[in-house]
């Protein structure tokens, strides 16, 4: 029986689109490690997958702005799994803040979460896939990352475009070790996080007179694109960002 490709994705265990692509993945045949700053999360998730397809899911509690953390979590998913396949980097912190108003707290912990997150894990992660000489790296961006728009923040706009040119550099540094990069770029994405924060008006609204398909984008809307771009069928794809927004704002 051949080997299950072994998948970490990082804030997996929300009610939003980590959780979904961690089980699209699941669903693909893919041995997905559960890692979130939310420790009960994670080991309920794993639980969940384990009971439904029959098989153990490791969970990992895991902060990504924590560099040496992220390291010893990866070597443990390599003494456990023997390696690593596939990185989807999802942990994501926002905080509204006009540029004239906003905290040092705000900005430093944006860029933390956001762009030095998933640096630290491609850092950690990138050596053993090299080693293997396979790999696939998706991480998750934003429209927020090219838009002209107050919607979505400085601070996390800024870090969404570095995660940009992070996702292309290192495309181009890694090819030749059989190792593929790319970006999804969510629009507005509906999830029980959202629907505290914003009325049923506002989706509608977005869905009427924005959405060229005429619905808000949901969770399974990411997952689904990050299924294909780790799967064998994307072998000619890499240094690539696809924007997964209903067209309202696509990338040129």
């Amino acid at each position: 029986m051949e080997k299950r490709k072994v998948a970490l994705v990082t804030a997996a265990a929300g009610a939003g689109i980590g959780a979904s692509i961690a089980r699209q993945l699941v669903d693909d045949g893919l041995d997905v490690v559960i890692t979130d700053v939310h420790e009960q999360r994670c080991g309920e998730l794993a639980a969940e997958l384990s009971e439904k397809h029959g098989r153990e899911f490791l969970s990992k509690p895991l902060d990504v702005t924590d560099f040496e953390k992220v390291g010893s979590v990866i070597q443990e998913i390599i003494e456990q799994r023997g390696q690593i396949d596939v990185l989807v980097n999802n942990a994501g912190w926002n905080k509204l803040e006009p540029v004239a108003e906003m905290s040092q707290e705000t900005w430093l912990r944006c860029i933390d979460v956001d762009l030095n997150g998933t640096f630290n894990c491609m850092r950690h992660a990138l050596p053993y896939m090299i080693q293997r000489r396979f790999g696939s790296v998706v991480n998750i961006s934003s429209i927020a990352a090219w838009e002209t728009s107050t919607e979505h923040g400085a601070a996390y706009s800024a870090a969404k475009a570095g995660i940009l040119a992070l996702t292309r550099v290192a495309a181009a540094e890694n090819g030749k070790h059989g190792i593929r990069v790319n970006c999804v770029s969510p629009g507005l994405i509906y999830n029980d996080f959202l629907r505290k924060i914003y009325p049923d008006e506002f989706f509608e609204g977005y869905a009427e007179n924005r959405s060229l398909v005429g619905r808000v984008g949901q969770p399974q809307d990411v997952a689904d694109m990050v299924s294909y771009l780790v799967s064998d069928k994307a072998g000619y794809v890499t240094g690539e960002v696809f924007t997964v927004s209903g067209g309202v704002s696509p990338h040129a």
